[in-house]
């Protein structure tokens, strides 16, 4: 038998005392009361939490003069939700069709318009209002072929290699080269000798001690890629971001910037090929290369859309809440922890809350984007469509990290909502430690959101595997174990109906000054700039300032 610790909070002669209950679960797993960790909870096993003391049994005097769920009203709705939650959710079957039965889902592919078109069917199912789609065009189309090579010298033999996206071929049939090396903590100094790249197959290395930053990264490899294609390069081998793959014999596929294509072909390759490689090289041998990548791309734009479907508020219809996902993938395998997992869960979240009988205050948006992988398109698409109301918008949560637990509200630089949302984090104590804080997430759907200046919240999940998963041969559905895809559902359900049904509006947006001033102090300002997404002008900036 197992036991969870509960806080239980009692009043005496007009103070607060917190004291603990032991509950018998079974299929909990036993944690301390400091380390406890919900990683092996079945959502099942704390419904009964939830139901009767979840919600604002703590003492929260500490936090902030915000009201806990149990002061704002919002109580007995939410455990009505995490009670639907824990019952039959179909989360995990929603996952699993979408994975098995649809596949990789890159967007303008006919995968992608099937996903689309599940997704409607799905949310019609679950009865959500107001259930459409929402057309938009991505830059241009892009179709993976093949992608081959082989080390001709010093050795022969086959290596693993696949193509990025919306990176071009090289010739039929392929071309052999010269491998040159190319390290990424010395870019300034690489890039001065890139007339020598010409016909050479450009292999990224990260030697010594100067690592740039992830967003510096990303910026570097960008710069590095357009000054390769001018120079003529036949191939790199880089990976996202120049970042070798991770795992054993696999590779990894993604883009290189947003919005952006390149005729040069540009590939992950296996670790293993990829040191030996290196090794060679740092043994003073010349390594040669033949290597084929052939893609496709489109004459013009193509069509994609978000899918999107309401609980319409009772009080406040006008006043949105966004919830989602990304509906698109890569190709390598299901997409099912990038985004099957968020797509699921924005299902499940939407069950929970329909079966449950209790109606927000405000709406709740339901949104399956696609193009996120290309560069947040369907939700910049979705900002610019609904400009005219996003005053009227609080907030937009998100789950794509994985395939973990939910552990962090991340506010998306609002750290005037950090104490709030800290006191509703506090009452979701069934689910283990949430912790809060107002880091702005740009790598999923969240980003557009914060640039309209609200809290674009991110749920930060602890998803160890996911780099190895993250746009692998291998994202495939016996990743994801179904308990902790429930508790994610339940999580995003709970969280998205107590910020439709607090009595008080918990965020407007922040006018652009102040949230370009954001941006800059989270030095966030120069990615957002390189990747074509800055907003602000010369807002935030140090000139602004004076």
């Amino acid at each position: 038998m197992r036991r969870l610790f509960l806080a239980d909070k009692e009043n005496a002669l007009g103070s607060e005392r917190t004291h603990f209950i032991l509950i018998p679960l079974h299929g909990v797993q036993e944690q301390s009361e400091e380390n406890f960790s919900m990683k092996q909870t079945p959502i099942a096993g704390v419904v009964t939490l939830l139901a009767v003391a979840a919600f604002g049994v703590i003492s929260t005097r500490a936090w902030s003069d915000s009201p806990s769920p149990a002061d704002d009203g919002t109580l007995h709705a939410l455990s009505a939700v995490a009670g639907a939650a824990a019952m039959e959710s179909h989360t995990y079957e929603y996952l699993e069709e979408v994975s098995d039965d649809i596949g990789g889902r890159v967007t303008g592919s006919a995968e992608a318009a099937k996903a689309i078109a599940w997704g409607v069917e799905k949310m019609k199912a679950i009865g959500l209002e107001n259930v459409h789609t929402e057309s938009f065009q991505l830059f241009r189309g892009w179709k993976r072929i093949s992608a081959d090579a082989e080390i001709v010298s010093p050795i022969q033999r086959r290596v693993m290699i696949d193509s990025l996206g919306w990176v071009g071929s090289t010739p039929a049939g392929g071309v052999e080269a010269e491998v040159v090396p190319v390290n990424l903590y010395q870019m300034d100094e690489e890039l001065k000798n890139s007339s020598a790249w010409r016909g050479k197959v450009l292999l990224t290395i990260s030697n010594g001690t100067n690592a740039p930053g992830s967003f510096d990264r990303v910026i570097k490899f960008l710069r590095f890629i357009r000054v390769a294609q001018e120079a003529g390069a036949a191939a790199v081998i880089g990976g996202q971001s120049g970042v070798k793959a991770a795992g054993m014999h696999m590779t990894h596929t993604g883009v290189v910037g947003f919005d952006v294509a390149f005729d040069v072909p540009v590939v992950s390759m296996a670790a293993e090929d990829h040191d030996q490689i290196v090794r060679f090289l740092e043994a003073g041998k010349t390594v040669r290369l033949k290597i084929n990548v052939q893609n496709q791309f489109t004459n013009g734009p193509v069509e994609s859309a978000n899918v999107v479907g309401e609980i319409r508020g009772a009080q406040y219809p006008e006043q949105i809440i966004v919830v989602g996902g990304h509906l698109d993938s890569w190709d390598l395998a299901s997409g099912t922890t990038d985004n099957g997992c968020g797509t699921a869960t924005t299902l499940g979240a939407a069950q929970a809350i329909v079966k449950s009988g209790m109606k927000p205050r405000r709406t709740l948006r339901f949104v399956l984007f696609t193009g996120e992988e290309q560069g947040l398109d369907g939700s910049r698409a979705y900002t610019k469509q609904h400009a005219s109301e996003m005053k009227n918008h609080l907030a937009d949560v998100i789950l794509d990290d994985g395939q973990g637990p939910v552990v962090e509200l991340q506010l998306g630089g609002r750290s005037d909502l950090v104490g709030a949302v800290q006191k509703f984090a506090t009452a979701l104590q069934a689910f283990g430690n949430i912790s809060v804080d107002d880091e702005p997430a740009f790598g999923t759907d969240t980003g557009p959101f914060i640039l309209a200046g609200l809290p674009g919240i991110n749920l930060s999940q602890d998803s160890p595997d996911y780099r190895y998963t993250h746009h692998s041969p291998v994202d495939t559905l016996d990743k994801v174990d179904p308990a902790i895809l429930d508790r994610n559902a339940a999580v995003m359900a709970l969280t998205a109906f107590w910020i439709a049904d607090r009595p008080e509006r918990l965020a407007a947006p922040w006018p652009p000054a102040k949230t370009a001033q954001m941006l800059v102090d989270k030095r966030m300002d120069n990615f957002l700039k390189a990747v074509g997404l800055w907003p602000f002008g010369s807002l935030g900036t140090a000139e602004q300032q004076n």
